[in-house]
């Protein structure tokens, strides 16, 4: 059943909830949790969460119920996964060092490797430590449009081409790509067309592929189906295959909002900036590096002729601001009104800064049953202790 989160985030009252805030909906991540369910049920692929995407360990008990593992890129993630998950990760980094692989090898069952050389340097390592080996390769095959989430095109850091993969290493169980971005199922489908036509001939060596991350299976327009029959239909041709996918947005995806407040009201120039208590360079920096124009809740994209109004962040940067909306009711902000950001829990708080200092936001989750909780707050000694 499709649950309609914007008409329950209509229904919260979020002038009882502290601003600046990143807030959770438990309501709105049991929806997503049930589609993630039917994807584990209906195919045998294994779906592990991303921890680059979403690290709020406090609802880590909540995904390992829903979930088959989870997957770091880092040290610290690693260490995360075991402390919090209470099992050993699926890792790969684009580069390991010498003073932190054996810790990493302690907290992984899986390890990728991103290009041969990695491969020789901490083989030895790895199998004397019990842990599954995998190679990553580039397919040469991606729909992502920004280039800067574009780990496929030629000449990428990332990954070993076909061309260049003559032989299977051995040691080597697995293979790992990653393609996609917030993308359909599709663009999964031709993905894999692309894997079998160039490294086809080393899927029947290999005990596990991990096909990456960025399947939004969550998203309202999403054929999750579409998804099932290309998942079984590539099994059914490679049934021995462990088939693996890392979702970091989809499980999290549009659970929760950034709640700000008007603190300000900026007319200069014809423009009509509504200043925040929050900085889109600190706090929503996708919003600027993708970029794009997140949605507002009782807003729209304004219609010519429509009074709108940008954004403005808390920062000192000229350029800490996103713009145009109108609101849906045509009124005009006042100071102390709610702006109530939508889809602000994937990749926002692990992506967040403490430039110029400006007030982070304290993150909390909110249950229909109960009310808001704050999990974590932010003060000054957060900053301080950042700095030397």
């Amino acid at each position: 059943m499709t649950v309609d989160k914007d008409a329950i985030l209509r229904g919260r009252d979020f002038t009882s909830i502290p601003s600046p805030a990143y807030v959770l909906d438990t309501e709105l991540l049991d929806a997503n949790m049930g589609v993630v369910d039917r994807v584990r049920r209906e195919t045998r692929a294994d779906i592990i969460v991303a921890l680059k995407a979403n690290a709020m360990w406090s609802i880590f008990p909540e995904l390992k119920k829903h979930s088959d593992g989870a997957t770091a890129s880092s040290l610290a993630e690693a260490r995360l996964v075991y402390d919090k998950f209470g099992f050993k990760t699926h890792t790969y980094a684009p580069v390991y060092t010498d003073c932190e692989i054996d810790e990493i090898l302690s907290y992984s069952s899986h390890i990728t490797f991103n290009s041969l050389s990695q491969y020789a340097r901490f083989k030895d390592k790895a199998v004397s430590a019990g842990v599954s080996c995998g190679l990553r390769i580039n397919p040469e095959h991606s729909t992502v449009k920004t280039d800067l989430y574009n780990p496929c095109n030629r000449g990428s850091r990332l990954g070993v081409l076909a061309e260049d993969l003559t032989a299977l290493p051995a040691g080597v169980e697995g293979l790992h790509f990653h393609s996609l971005c917030e993308s359909m199922p599709e663009a999964f489908e031709a993905t894999l067309e692309a894997v079998e036509r160039r490294f086809g001939k080393f899927l029947d060596q290999v005990k596990w592929l991990n096909c990456g991350g960025g399947h939004l299976m969550t998203h309202r327009d999403y054929d999750v189906g579409k998804l099932v029959e290309v998942i079984n239909a590539f099994m059914g041709r490679h049934p021995s295959l462990r088939l693996i996918l890392e979702p970091g947005s989809a499980f999290t995806w549009d659970t929760g909002c950034l709640v700000a407040t008007v603190e300000d009201v900026v007319r200069n120039g014809g423009v009509n900036t509504v200043m925040l208590n929050v900085s889109f360079a600190c706090h929503m920096p996708d919003c600027l590096e993708m970029p794009y124009k997140p949605a507002i809740l009782g807003m729209h994209d304004p219609q010519p002729g429509e009074k709108h109004w940008r954004m403005g962040g808390n920062s000192c940067l000229a350029g800490d601001f996103v713009g145009d909306w109108a609101f849906d009711d045509g009124h005009e902000p006042v100071v102390g009104e709610r702006i109530v950001f939508r889809d602000m829990i994937h990749y926002t708080m692990v992506k967040t800064t403490m430039f110029n200092g400006v007030t982070h936001p304290e993150i909390g989750i909110f249950d229909p049953s109960s009310g808001y909780r704050c999990v974590r707050a932010f003060g000054y000694a957060d900053y301080r202790d950042r700095m030397s």
